[in-house]
């Protein structure tokens, strides 16, 4: 699965993985941020907090510890980490999500 070419139009985040290992595009506003990952590789997210999150699966598999909670998502399940939970994840190749942050500034855009 690929995202409408359309979507290349929009910026990319400057997270702290290498393009290799994922992918993004993001709509950002003053209300928040949403942002479109694509994972090329397997990838382990180290236990963090921030604000408020929802997320969806699009395609692949993510399996998230969540407040201390493990579970796997796959496509169609959604995620909701409230403001200050740890959670953390484990990444499948080929995974796609949407995520909302509350934080229009959780990741800054990449400049063009």
């Amino acid at each position: 699965m690929r995202f409408p070419t359309f979507f290349d139009a929009m910026p990319a985040l400057d997270v702290p993985f290498p393009e290799d290992v994922v992918t993004s595009h993001a709509v950002c506003s003053d209300a928040g941020l949403v942002a479109f990952f694509r994972f090329h590789k397997d990838m382990d997210l180290p236990p963090h907090a921030h604000g408020p999150q929802w997320g969806t699966v699009i395609a692949g598999e993510i399996v998230f510890t969540i407040g201390g909670e493990t579970r796997a998502y796959r496509p169609g399940d959604s995620y909701d980490i409230p403001a200050g939970v740890e959670h953390g994840a484990r990444i499948r190749a080929g995974t796609i999500v949407v995520d909302v942050f509350a934080e229009a500034d959780r990741y800054p855009l990449k400049a063009r």
